[in-house]
């Protein structure tokens, strides 16, 4: 099906009208944005949605401006930015000072010394965690892949983020009010023009997430803000910051922080573990030469940090993952002053969406990008990449400063669920995804465990 383009002189960039596409954007937005992201193929577009005109950037070069040449120029703020903003508030997912302030803080906790002590911790609770896994294994009970990668990754994070200063009662309230203010969001995403006395669906639930969070969090700061200990999490981090004498850091701030990287250390790797299992079954050669990998390496131990070094196809499986459903799909950006891209002029004030998820299947820049294949990422494949035709973390000074911890936690994860079980997909599921802050698949996917016979 074509896709209807008004050219539009004035600005130079080809311009796509709601109007004209409003019953395919209601029925599937994500897939009428991939036809509008094939139809301009690199070029630089408009989405004229009527109370909002957002430019669309996707080729590597103008990616490269708006988030690394140009990063103080392209800020975010403005309509599309509101719904997070409302979440996290001052934090590392602002601008300006309060972002400067949050990233020198946590920047220290993703050291390289910091990252071994974190990567330790990481592998011991993923073990735990999978091991629960067993039971329904053995007892051929079929799980629900996006709720059990949720609490596999969660029951990690909180090793992460807050060490042992947190009580499994309050994990356990934390958890499920994150999944839901994930879920609950994507309305307000979808169309962040809609003022916000105009309720839409999701804003109730969202509402009482926020509260449980809130609750939850503010009362983890009291007990600890003024003495923290000693650890290497990030709650330790924050808290000594906000002792530090003159530092005018207050209990929202570590709030603000803290579920920050709650977010964007669950939802993302979530997301991005439950697409796995369906790809995989779709290419059994690739699960095949993972086992063979996880095999030779791993075998009957538990998988330690010092095991990846020796698991490279683990590591590019997980990039190419991130290439098809990267942890975050757009990124809004509003432009402080008037500048130019890619030929055409852009003005102080309008917004440009950059967008992973459109990028990462351009048939201008990658070859078959629709087909998954992991050998994209090997090394002497991986070093022809355009530097922004692949950027699943973001890029420039704002790129996520937790993609390490990610990847290691995603390729631990991975490793450790292969070692002990051999899954099987009830059913062939589309891989679909469904739009919203992270792109989720739009129906459940259930898969079956069949435990290896190890020996004793």
């Amino acid at each position: 099906m074509s896709v209807d383009v008004v050219a539009s002189p004035a600005s130079k960039a080809r311009s796509f009208p709601l109007y004209r596409t409003l019953s395919r954007f209601v029925r599937d937005p994500l897939r009428e944005l991939e036809r509008i992201g094939r139809t301009a193929n690199g070029d630089v577009i408009r989405l004229d949605l009527g109370a909002s005109r957002p430019f669309v950037a996707t080729h590597p070069d103008h990616v490269q401006q708006v988030l690394k040449g140009e990063s103080e120029n392209f800020v975010r703020a403005g309509t599309f930015w509101q719904p997070l903003h409302s979440l996290f508030g001052g934090s590392i997912m602002s601008e300006g000072q309060e972002w400067e302030v949050s990233k020198r803080i946590l920047q220290p906790v993703f050291s390289t010394k910091h990252v071994r002590a974190l990567t330790e911790s990481m592998a011991d609770a993923i073990n735990t965690s999978v091991d629960t896994l067993e039971a329904p294994a053995r007892a051929g009970e079929p799980i629900t892949v996006l709720p059990e990668m949720n609490r596999i990754v969660n029951e990690t994070v909180i090793k992460i983020l807050f060490g042992n200063k947190i009580k499994q009662a309050e994990a356990d309230r934390l958890g499920p009010a994150m999944e839901k203010v994930a879920t609950s969001i994507a309305f307000r995403f979808l169309m962040p023009f809609v003022p916000r006395q105009i309720p839409l669906p999701g804003d109730r639930a969202f509402a009482e997430a926020a509260k449980v969070m809130d609750e939850t969090l503010y009362e983890l700061v009291d007990r600890y803000r003024d003495d923290p200990g000693e650890g290497f999490d990030i709650f330790t981090a924050l808290c000594q910051a906000r002792m530090t004498e003159g530092s005018g850091l207050d209990d929202a701030w570590i709030r603000n922080n803290l579920l920050s990287m709650w977010a964007t250390s669950t939802e993302t790797t979530t997301v991005s573990l439950t697409w796995l299992w369906p790809i995989l079954d779709r290419h059994p050669e690739i699960a095949d030469r993972l086992v063979a990998e996880i095999e030779g390496v791993v075998g009957t131990d538990r998988v330690r940090p010092d095991h990846l070094h020796r698991l490279p196809y683990v590591k590019q499986v997980i990039q190419e993952l991130l290439r098809l459903y990267p942890v975050g799909w757009i990124f809004p950006r509003i432009a402080l002053k008037d500048t130019d891209l890619g030929g055409v002029p852009v003005k102080a004030g309008q917004t440009v969406l950059v967008s992973p998820y459109l990028t990462h299947r351009l048939e201008s820049v990658w070859e078959r990008p629709l087909e998954f294949d992991p050998e994209r990422f090997a090394p002497e494949r991986a070093r022809s990449h355009h530097r922004y035709a692949y950027f699943p973390f973001g890029g420039g000074p704002h790129m996520c400063i937790g993609r390490h911890v990610f990847n290691f936690e995603a390729e631990l994860i991975l490793t450790s669920i292969l070692s002990r079980f051999r899954p099987r997909l009830l059913e062939t599921v589309p891989a679909e995804p469904r739009i919203g802050a992270t792109l989720r698949p739009s129906r459940p996917i259930q898969m079956e465990l069949t435990p290896i016979r190890r020996q004793a």
